[in-house]
């Protein structure tokens, strides 16, 4: 079960390239389209069962793995949360569910995550960047479309070597999950590699959409200011003159519980396109509007010009975009 405040989907999306590479038949469920299933699911008939584990309203507690990952914990989902500790707390019960002869993977470079993982009475294996972790990843290279090649070190052992398809430094740390779940498997380093290899991540999650005029068009799924930045640093390891972000705020809640965290978070883009906030389950009874966040990010330095239909915000880019452009459509409702 893959949980985390942000990432699952992807780390689901490489898990189950690799778990297929490896001939294990999975059932997968996963929250977004994969081109390798065909769909969001697929319907293994062996003993493995490969899914998100999502904590909005606590869902995640429903399952029940003899492997948990938690990617990271940030404050999210406040509609249904006190607070970052209400949170924390809540994904310590999801460890907690995780038996004793079972594994809890987790990154070691998020205090929040090191604090469980040190508590966890089930075994353990901590993965990321800095000192102290179990896996990690060392001489790491990114190629001229923001992908990393680097090695897998395992207790100071270099155990293989990767190069990955989707871009971004968090992508590494998602495809080290990945390595310690498949480790616990004994899946075949030449499994993990080429599954690693062929994944290119889930639709919406930094996909190629395609190239007009010498314009590069990128659709991501990021709705949470860590996510955007994550995004827009990805951005900036792509060949590029000049990056464009149209983003769709999603709910009025998180625009409002988390209001100063977006209004400093596009600071990588050189020019923000603002949309109006897409409701999704919500409704607007005025907490917050997209123009006052317009008018929070302009105090900033950004560049930020607020657009009010998907049809003035493709006028609006047209008249800006040039040749060697970066076009970012961003957000979890219907920016696209």
């Amino acid at each position: 079960a893959i949980s985390g405040t942000h990432g699952k989907t992807t780390c689901t999306s490489m898990l189950s390239h690799v778990t297929l590479a490896a001939d294990l038949d999975p059932t997968i469920l996963v929250g977004g389209e994969l081109d390798i299933i065909d769909g969001n699911f697929r319907i293994g008939k062996s003993e493995y069962f490969l899914t998100e584990a999502c904590e909005y309203k606590r869902s995640f507690l429903k399952f029940f793995p003899y492997v948990g990952v938690i990617l990271n914990i940030d404050a999210d989902h406040l509609d249904c949360y006190k607070d970052i500790d209400d949170i924390a707390d809540t994904f310590e019960k999801f460890s907690k569910i995780i038996p004793n002869n079972g594994y809890l993977v987790g990154c070691g470079d998020d205090e929040r995550v090191k604090k469980i993982l040190d508590k966890a009475e089930c075994n353990t294996i901590s993965y990321g960047f800095n000192d102290g972790v179990d896996v990690t990843a060392k001489n790491i290279k990114f190629n001229k479309m923001g992908c990393a090649s680097f090695d897998v070190v395992k207790d100071g052992k270099t155990l293989f070597s990767l190069s990955l398809k989707v871009p971004g430094k968090h992508n590494v740390l998602n495809a080290l999950a990945s390595v310690c779940v498949s480790l616990i498997f004994n899946i075949d380093s030449q499994a993990i590699i080429a599954g690693l290899e062929k994944c290119k991540g889930a639709h919406k999650r930094f996909e190629y959409k395609g190239e007009k005029n010498g314009v590069t068009v990128i659709d991501d799924y990021a709705h949470h200011p860590t996510e955007i930045q994550a995004t827009l640093n990805t951005a900036q390891k792509i060949e590029h003159n000049k990056v464009y972000c149209v983003f769709q705020p999603h709910t009025y809640t998180r625009t409002k519980s988390l209001f100063d965290e977006f209004a400093n978070c596009f600071g990588n883009c050189d020019e923000l396109i603002l949309m109006d906030i897409y409701a999704a389950r919500e409704k607007d009874t005025g907490l917050v509007s997209s123009d006052e966040l317009g008018d929070a990010i302009r105090k900033t330095g950004v560049k930020c010009t607020n657009v009010h239909s998907h049809d003035e915000a493709v006028e609006y880019v047209k008249s800006k975009l040039t040749d060697g452009d970066l076009l970012l459509t961003v957000g979890a409702g219907d920016v696209v």
